[in-house]
């Protein structure tokens, strides 16, 4: 599931950022803890999202498709931005587009089979 992998790799992010606190590669200690704080919350988020689609859940998915849209708004930035790098943007797209077109694919699914029980209980 490429949920699962964004919020593990998410998670690496945080210790990468713990690491250069340790090291005092930062500019600012506080800014720097605060950014490791909502990159924890943000790999929790992205796992829950998880989760709820392995259950089925319409919110797991609204989750994981806006998860992966700002993915691709990120890996725009790395093709463009003023440090831009061409290869890590195009790797973010190519993972922002494995992890949503399936997602898409399943709410697509899941409406069909709402309406299929609806139009069987109305029989």
């Amino acid at each position: 599931m490429v949920l699962a992998v964004d919020a593990i790799g998410v998670l690496v992010l945080a210790i990468w950022q713990v690491l250069a606190l340790l090291a005092g590669d930062v500019e600012s200690a506080a800014s720097a803890i605060a950014l490791i704080v909502l990159t924890v919350v943000g790999a929790a988020a992205i796992g829950a999202f998880c989760v709820g689609v392995l259950r089925d859940s319409s919110w797991g998915r609204s989750g994981g498709i806006v998860t992966q849209l700002l993915v691709l708004a990120v890996a725009l930035g790395a093709v463009t931005g003023a440090y831009a790098h061409p290869l890590i943007g195009l790797a973010l797209a190519a993972a922002g587009l494995v992890g949503l077109v399936p997602l898409v694919l399943e709410v697509r699914r899941s409406g069909r089979d709402r309406r299929d029980a609806e139009d069987d209980d109305d029989r």
